[in-house]
């Protein structure tokens, strides 16, 4: 049995996690969730496409765009989760069976660097998404709004 690393599954969070590549690496390809992350990462970017095509006033666009966004924030806090994690603590949950201070558990600086750029890109993400939702969905509430008081 191979160990997981968990500075690789940190940066594998991070780069594959909208693909559920993460979850294939700790769980196997057996494991339903990594197989049903793509579905709203393909969705969201099914919604930049409609924007390319129909413009940014498409109601499905600013449906489809968080998606996306929501997806990449949340394999980002999980990257930083697993960063985050004490080595007896992973080794015990992704490495049953070997020593709870085993090398493949412990943090070093690659892990360090991995939950900074994971916050600093999920924050801007998650920021984005919200702040592109919010506004799609106001400008659609004020262009309803003026068709009922014409």
């Amino acid at each position: 049995m191979r160990l997981k690393n968990k500075t690789l599954a940190t940066w594998l969070t991070f780069f594959g996690g909208p693909l559920g590549l993460h979850r294939f690496y700790l769980r196997g390809f057996g494991d339903l969730m990594g197989w049903l992350l793509p579905i709203p990462t393909a969705l969201g970017l099914y919604g930049i496409e409609r924007v390319q095509t129909y413009g940014q006033d498409d109601l499905w666009s600013w449906l489809l765009i968080p998606m996306l966004g929501f997806a990449i924030a949340a394999c980002a806090l999980m990257a930083i989760i697993y960063g985050l994690m004490t080595p007896e603590k992973w080794n015990a949950r992704f490495n049953p069976g070997a020593d709870p201070e085993a090398l493949p558990g412990r943090t070093n600086w690659f892990t360090v660097v991995g939950i900074a750029v994971a916050l600093m890109v999920g924050t801007a993400v998650l920021m984005a998404s919200l702040a592109f939702s919010f506004q799609r969905y106001f400008e659609y509430q004020i262009e309803e709004a003026r068709k009922i008081s014409q």
